[in-house]
């Protein structure tokens, strides 16, 4: 996989590209150093937000992304550091647009109680937007915040003025699945999983569905059948019938499918309910998981719902994550090489993160940090 870090603007993405750009690493609140919560992943040139924190719409601008190609966002709880910039990123995009009739709507996935925080904020403030919006709510569990932190969200919408609010679903665990459908077609799903925070926090798994295998072109070959619009149809999973009248199946010419990519984003946490996230993590190509203080401040993590670079270790290690990156660093840890004498910097919890994992690997996020994820051969 390779990291860069961007300065200037690109191409949409082709050939089924997939990265992902951290806007935003710090956790509490955007600092000169690290913006708040923010990251994009990219794929076939559109653009997903995965939380956004104040001032994500001014990351956006210094970046290489373009904004307007955001197309789905999701917010992983509803702690201001990871959703107070949406109002104003969703206001900015429209004033970017054109008035369209036929665009389709920006969905936006997160915690119940988003759906009546947009539309109040957008209400108070008279904003109105030149495109449509849908907000689709998960409901949580009450086994993932502590139990004097726990609201029930259920009765906002109920007065009739929120319910001229935006369109959307609301969203229940499927017990069976321990997780949420969020987005599927062809080529892709989209779920989320509890976590376990101050309040109610989510993750989210994008997986893409195998693709089919190479063409055994030989064994095709000493069928007789010659290059052309016969290999299309087989690949495509049809079957084709020879001028001979002999039928040839694709799980006959078609070598083992190949499995896509999966990429997992962790909301902040201190641990899951349930097995549903570490099932739904197994052997993801990039984990993303918080690591809010260092090892050292293990108790004080867990009083307050975060992780340690040792507990994203041992969940990485649980999933058999291929590669951890850590995010969300208190504003305590200074960008390595920046900070003074006798300050803590970053690359302290890249050491206790791989030492944890006995060696292998580990990426601190930066801001306009970019990792690609190649597709698998």
């Amino acid at each position: 996989m390779l990291e860069r870090t961007h300065s200037m603007r690109c191409l949409p993405s082709l050939g089924m590209s997939l990265d992902i750009t951290f806007l935003g690493t710090g956790s509490a609140y955007p600092s000169p150093a690290r913006g708040a919560s923010a990251l994009v992943l990219r794929r076939e040139g559109q653009c997903w937000l995965f939380d956004c924190g104040e001032g994500t719409q001014t990351q956006l601008m210094r970046s290489h992304l373009r904004a307007a190609r955001i197309t789905k966002i999701f917010i992983t709880h509803l702690h201001g550091d990871h959703f107070f910039g949406l109002p104003g990123l969703l206001c900015t995009l429209s004033l970017q647009s054109n008035a369209d009739p036929n665009k389709p709507p920006v969905d936006i996935y997160g915690p119940l109680g988003l759906r009546s925080f947009l539309w109040r904020s957008l209400e108070l403030s008279h904003s109105q937007l030149l495109f449509p919006y849908t907000v689709h709510e998960l409901v949580p569990t009450r086994d993932q915040c502590p139990a004097e932190e726990f609201k029930d969200f259920s009765g906002l919408d109920r007065d009739e003025a929120t319910r001229q609010g935006p369109p959307g679903r609301v969203l229940h665990l499927d017990p069976g699945e321990d997780s949420y459908l969020l987005v599927e077609d062809e080529q892709l799903v989209v779920r989320a999983f509890r976590l376990f925070h101050r309040i109610p926090s989510f993750g989210f798994v994008l997986e893409e569905k195998p693709r089919p295998g190479r063409l055994n072109v030989q064994k095709l070959k000493d069928l007789g059948v010659q290059p052309g619009p016969l290999y299309g149809k087989l690949k495509s999973g049809t079957a084709v019938v020879l001028e001979d009248g002999a039928t040839i199946s694709p799980a006959d010419v078609l070598e083992a499918p190949i499995p896509g990519r999966k990429i997992c984003v962790l909301g902040d946490c201190s641990g899951a309910p349930g097995a549903g996230a570490a099932r739904l993590c197994r052997e993801a190509d990039v984990l993303v998981h918080e690591a809010t203080l260092d090892d050292t401040q293990q108790d004080k993590a867990r009083e307050h719902g975060h992780s340690t670079p040792a507990m994203a270790s041992e969940f990485a290690q649980l999933c058999g994550a291929k590669k951890l990156v850590l995010t969300h660093f208190s504003q305590r840890y200074k960008p390595a090489g920046q900070g003074g004498q006798g300050d803590a910097d970053v690359t302290l919890l890249k050491r206790q993160a791989e030492s944890a994992l006995r060696g292998q690997e580990v990426t601190l996020a930066e801001d306009f940090m970019t990792i690609e994820i190649p597709l698998k051969k």
